[in-house]
């Protein structure tokens, strides 16, 4: 069947709710697209997909470099497609500073999930803006459920603010975590942690199993010092092994009683509107920024404010007064 063409909404709509692997990822591409034709044409898809959005289980994962995320998502994704899921996976990436491209290849690193036909990999590099690499994710997010998938997985290296981020898009946000590194937080933020509804202790198999669960009785022990307090969930602790599978049902059993949890006290559908509203103003500073940058009144003299202040030769409030000032706003 012929693709639909590249600014035929309705078609694109149409074929994308068949669940079109071809037109989901061209659909997922106008979204990441920074040009103002595909930008239209994507915010009229989207508001055209919207009814069949939202039946997903959005799970966001993360953890350290090394800790094994494409390997356990390969075996989870493997297992849940098994079982008659459709499952897509959203790779945020770091990207190249020199070419803003994807890095890591999520798609050699799941050979599995990659060529399973009820799964869909993506990688999505970040372009060096967590804001805007937050936004068009969730988008590709509301794609990934309008073509039909009823799991999606957002994954994020466990660097920088991206774990806050993801955390904000979906129903329940796991941490993924090595066994025997001594300080079991092992780097991983204590506020990254004290967000996680699960924690997985991973690589509990052979030699490591008993270390795994040891690792996991120490989380357990850290998490009740943090005194998370929800009247709703208690964070599950749980030790895995993507190498092997041991331990994925658990998880996923976990998963989806938080998310049965949260449904039950309402709080999924107030978060989702909560993060909705959210992510609406997110974009409008993201616009707002980017309209402020290309305004004539202020293209020239951005650059001038912005190294006074970096060298020390102006107060940050200053600046900022000056500019709103300049946009007639008054003062900040």
């Amino acid at each position: 069947m012929p693709l639909p063409a590249p600014g035929d909404v309705a078609a694109i709509a149409e074929a994308l709710r068949r669940g079109e692997r071809a037109v989901l990822a061209r659909a997922i591409t106008l979204v990441e697209s920074r040009k103002a034709e595909h930008r239209r044409t994507a915010r009229a898809l989207l508001q055209a997909v919207l009814p069949a959005t939202g039946g997903a289980v959005r799970l966001g994962l993360t953890g350290p470099p090394g800790v094994g995320k494409s390997t356990t998502l390969d075996a989870l994704g493997t297992m849940l497609t098994a079982r008659g899921h459709r499952v897509a996976v959203l790779a945020i990436d770091p990207s190249s500073s020199r070419t803003g491209g994807s890095i890591l290849g999520d798609k050699t690193r799941m050979a599995r999930l990659s060529v399973d036909r009820a799964a869909y990999v993506r990688p999505s590099p970040s372009g060096g803006s967590l804001g805007g690499v937050a936004a068009r994710t969730r988008e590709a997010m509301l794609l990934c459920e309008a073509a039909g998938f009823d799991v999606v997985i957002v994954e994020t290296v466990g660097t920088g603010q991206s774990e806050t981020a993801v955390a904000e898009m979906v129903d329940t946000f796991a941490v993924l975590l090595l066994p025997g590194a001594g300080d079991e937080l092992q780097g991983i933020k204590k506020g990254v942690v004290e967000i996680a509804d699960v924690l997985a202790v991973n690589k509990a198999d052979g030699d490591n199993r008993a270390r795994a669960q040891l690792a996991a009785a120490e989380l357990r022990a850290a998490l009740q010092i943090l005194g998370r307090h929800d009247p709703v969930w208690t964070p599950a602790v749980v030790t895995v092994s993507g190498l092997t599978g041991e331990g994925l049902e658990d998880f996923w059993n976990q998963v989806l009683l938080h998310r049965e949890r949260m449904r039950a006290s309402g709080r999924l559908a107030e978060t989702r509107a909560r993060q909705q509203v959210a992510w609406m103003w997110a974009m409008i500073r993201e616009r707002f920024e980017a309209g402020l940058r290309d305004n004539p009144a202020l293209s020239e003299r951005l650059p001038e404010l912005e190294a006074d202040v970096r060298e020390g030769r102006l107060a940050a409030s200053v600046a900022a007064d000056e500019v709103a000032e300049r946009l007639g706003l008054g003062e900040v």
